[in-house]
């Protein structure tokens, strides 16, 4: 159980290395293809903050990684085995903020500048349909925060859950041992 405990460790590690690598050269190319990001401090604020908690994620994990080893007492095998799943939990629930918060700011970015959406806005105003239209934006607002976050959670179920569940298997058979 410790060695396997401790190759499911070592995986979360790995993966959250290629994660990071691919958040930064996504970041990356973004910044590359819009001038105008660089004139927006919110996102490049967002860009900053979230290659930050990604860095101290992997190394929050590589310690964990490091620290947990197959001639670990089960005890404490059992604590690290909690840490790292709190770790990808509470990095989970900071992606998927992340991802409203950018999501709702994008759009409401948009609907701002985009000359059709000023038109749109304009002829709203003259029909009186101001809380139809603005209706419409949250509506739409809602719906792609809940399908980008449902695919969020489901890539992160896929990569993640399967991985916590046997450390959670693990855990409890440790658990049960030990009693």
């Amino acid at each position: 159980i410790q060695k396997k405990s401790s190759s499911i460790v070592k995986t979360l590690f790995r993966i959250s290395i290629i994660e990071l690598a691919l958040w930064l050269l996504l970041n990356m190319y973004t910044l590359m293809q819009s001038n105008s990001m660089y004139n927006n401090p919110f996102l490049n604020i967002i860009t900053i903050i979230s290659t930050i908690v990604i860095i101290w994620f992997v190394y929050l994990l590589f310690k964990s990684y490091k620290l947990t080893s197959a001639t670990d007492t089960s005890k404490q095998l059992m604590e690290r085995i909690l840490k790292t799943r709190r770790i990808i939990k509470y990095y989970v629930i900071f992606n998927i903020g992340l991802l409203v918060i950018s999501s709702v700011y994008a759009i409401l970015t948009e609907v701002k500048t985009n000359p059709n959406f000023s038109q749109k806005i304009e002829n709203a105003s003259a029909n009186h349909e101001m809380i139809k239209y603005y209706a419409l934006i949250i509506g739409a607002i809602l719906i792609l925060l809940l399908v980008g976050g449902a695919i969020l959670l489901v890539v992160y179920w896929l990569i993640y859950g399967v991985l916590l569940k046997r450390l959670h298997k693990n855990y409890k058979e440790l658990k049960s041992m030990s009693l």
